[in-house]
């Protein structure tokens, strides 16, 4: 095998590369969002210099991916935490939890998304529309919103969903990382289809391999559900922690 075609691959096996390789088109993405305020110091002690913290707000996020090529029909779930970044207010995510193995290794690999194994699911139950994320057989969050409660002005649900987006990006080395950076991304390429307000609960369990419930619900500010059809963007690096001498 030549160079070349190393290097066309992408990623690895060489023969049957986990992912294709490529921007991807989200069709029919549901999301339910619970912003809510938490603890002040276990806010900061969550996010990574050289972001900086207003409000300690969290957004739980659930999404159901209807239709994504290369990857097919996937939930995923998580938090997004608000920051700063030179003067530019935005989210950090702080970890990612899906079912789907090719979407996993694209996001860590292709970009710097957080992601990890789990199971979320979102669905409609007896008038609530219910997101939970599990652990094998643990639960680790149950969020409840009433659904299609009150419509949502579109143009607030594209600015929730299209905020700026940081990420640390990590590559292992030999006795410290050979890459380690804060990266960020915007979705720009976004039509909102539908998109609806209303109460909202949430619960956080404890658990060592998702410790969602270190963030833990103080009160919720807002809750949203939003189908729309995206196209995620690239990453940038906007800081190299190896060169950080401060």
């Amino acid at each position: 095998m030549k160079v070349s075609d190393i290097l066309a691959a992408g990623t690895t096996p060489l023969t049957a590369p986990a992912f294709p390789a490529g921007s991807h088109r989200f069709l029919e993405r549901e999301y339910l969002n619970i912003v809510y305020r938490t603890d002040a110091d276990a806010f900061r002690a969550a996010v990574p210099e050289p972001l900086t913290v207003d409000e300690p707000l969290v957004r739980f996020e659930v999404m159901h991916m209807g239709d994504v090529d290369g990857f097919g029909p996937y939930t995923e779930c998580g938090q997004a935490l608000a920051v700063s970044f030179d003067g530019e207010r935005g989210e950090y995510l702080h970890g990612m939890w899906l079912d789907n193995a090719p979407a996993i290794f694209a996001g860590r690999e292709q970009s710097a998304y957080p992601k990890s194994f789990g199971t979320p699911r979102l669905r409609v139950d007896d008038g609530a529309l219910v997101g939970t994320l599990r652990l094998g057989e643990l639960p680790v969050a149950t969020a409840t919103m009433a659904y299609k409660n009150a419509p949502l002005d579109p143009a607030l649900a594209a600015e929730q969903i299209g905020v700026p987006t940081w990420m640390v990006k990590l590559v292992p080395g030999p006795g410290r990382p050979s890459l380690a950076r804060l990266v960020r991304t915007q979705i720009s390429d976004l039509t909102v289809k539908q998109a609806w307000s209303g109460p909202a609960r949430l619960q956080l369990f404890d658990h060592v391999l998702a410790p969602l419930a270190d963030l833990p619900v103080r009160e919720i500010v807002s809750a949203s559900h939003v189908l729309t059809d995206l196209t995620l963007a690239p990453a940038e690096t906007v800081h190299d922690y190896l060169e950080d001498r401060s």
